[in-house]
């Protein structure tokens, strides 16, 4: 039995307001923690790409932790913009979005948020998420998210990286059966953790390529399902070891097969949490409110810039294109536009409305500064009014330059470096992410795309080596 203290998403005992700028302390009950078995607490926290770094705290000095005692040198770790000098960041850990690790169970992973002598650190990605939150707070709006998860499960082999399952091998393996079953063993230990942390699985399958898996989970707040996010990478990659695996988040693993992506369900709910963006009578007939819309406009109006934190590799560009992959269409946008229950647009409102979902976004993001950023821009639509105009029904793949022209959409950025100039022209980024980390992922980004594009690649060898 897990106590409450370390349940995902669950309250923790009392806490006690400390003052402006320090987290509230809370109360650690030591002896439930041991008493379930608990004895290690990772102080975690996420560097720039969103992966999760942490300290291992002895359970009996988890309340010491609580006030800040765990220190990390910023200058050591991508996107923690401190000078060798610095004195050190402090991790604050959340104890109420504690987890316990599924596959250890000695050891709860608690989500962290960074301070500088004794006050939030401005780049951190947890905090500049809860910027974007306390800001939509103030509008009576709470931020709701879920994350559809995509990921390849593959094993190595001397020809290199194949599918988990050998018999996995159909042109068009999209959510067949077969394919499921011979790798449900650990597949089926994913879902099975998810659950028994509480994360309400209602669907899982095959996707559009070998040895791809979706799961899909319950909404949370946004912060929450970011913290999730961070933890459900982490943990399916050691479920996978445990199976002689291994899985990758990689947007586009395979040039032939479909991408990973890591679909972005968002909505707004009041102080009761109803949700804001329901509207049985939509006159456009996608079952979205008039906010829905205005934040739909929003995300548009800053879709290069947004683009650049949810698909923030070289490779997100190569999933974002028309086809690449063997079964057909990729399912992936190429323009910023918006429409009904249509995969082609880069934000689609599904079936019955109620939520926009986001199809840009991949699984290599940093979920906090991914929805910070989206979010944000939505709130701007909201507070301007603004339209984004009637729906996109077509297949967007088809439709030709003119009528794009004529209806006003633009292409999303090709590759990472029209995002990331895109986004350092946006002053939404710099409102939202603050200059230190704005700073440190155009800086970080553009040393990846000038790594990359100085590369030479065998594509380039096989094209032009015996050219002339």
């Amino acid at each position: 039995m897990i106590p409450a203290e370390v349940a995902d998403g669950a309250p923790v005992t009392a806490a006690t307001d400390r003052g402006p700028g320090v987290p509230a302390a809370v109360q650690v009950d030591v002896e439930a923690l041991l008493a379930a078995g608990i004895r290690y607490a990772a102080v975690s926290f996420v560097d720039l790409h969103g992966k999760t770094k942490a300290k291992m705290v002895p359970v009996g000095h988890l309340q010491h932790a609580t006030t800040g005692s765990e220190l990390f040198t910023g200058a050591a770790l991508d996107g923690v913009p401190q000078e060798v000098s610095d004195e050190e960041v402090a991790a604050h850990p959340d104890v109420s979005g504690a987890i316990v690790l599924p596959w250890r169970p000695d050891v709860a992973w608690v989500p962290s948020s960074l301070y500088l002598q004794g006050a939030p650190f401005p780049a951190c990605s947890r905090t500049i998420l809860g910027r974007v939150v306390a800001q939509a707070s103030s509008l009576g709006l709470s931020p709701q998210l879920g994350v559809e998860t995509e990921f390849y499960l593959l094993r190595e082999t001397p020809d290199g990286a194949v599918p988990l399952a050998a018999s996995d091998d159909l042109a068009k393996p999209c959510y067949d059966l077969r394919s499921l079953l011979h790798s449900f063993p650990l597949v089926d230990s994913i879902v099975t953790a998810m659950n028994d942390l509480g994360w309400d699985v209602y669907s899982f399958d095959h996707e559009d390529g070998n040895g791809q898996f979706e799961t899909d989970f319950a909404y949370s707040d946004v912060l929450r399902m970011a913290d999730r996010f961070t933890f459900f990478r982490l943990m399916v990659g050691e479920l996978a070891r445990a199976h002689g695996s291994f899985a990758t988040f990689m947007p586009k693993p395979f040039d032939n097969r479909t991408g990973s992506g890591a679909h972005f369900n968002m909505s707004l709910a009041d102080a009761a949490g109803g949700n804001l963006f329901a509207c049985a009578d939509d006159p456009r007939g996608c079952g979205l409110s008039d906010l829905g819309y205005q934040f739909i406009a929003g995300v548009l109006r800053h879709a290069a810039a947004v683009c650049a934190v949810i698909a923030p590799t070289v490779n997100s560009y190569k999933r974002l294109v028309r086809r690449g992959n063997a079964s057909g269409f990729t399912w992936a946008p190429i323009f910023a536009c918006y429409g009904n229950n249509n995969r082609t647009n880069m934000l689609r409102i599904p079936l019955g409305g109620g939520r926009v979902e986001c199809r840009a976004a991949d699984s290599s993001c940093n979920p906090y500064l991914g929805a910070a950023m989206i979010f944000a821009a939505g709130l701007e639509g909201i507070r301007e009014g603004l339209d984004p105009g009637e729906p996109n029904i077509d297949n967007m793949y088809l439709v030709d330059e003119g009528e794009l022209a004529r209806r006003g959409i633009r292409k999303l950025p090709r590759n990472l470096l029209e995002a990331v100039e895109a986004l350092a022209a946006d002053p939404l980024a710099e409102s939202v992410l603050g200059p230190e980390m704005l700073r440190s992922f155009v800086e970080e980004k553009l040393a990846e795309w000038d790594s990359y594009h100085g590369t030479v690649s065998g594509w380039e060898r096989d094209q032009y080596l015996k050219f002339f």
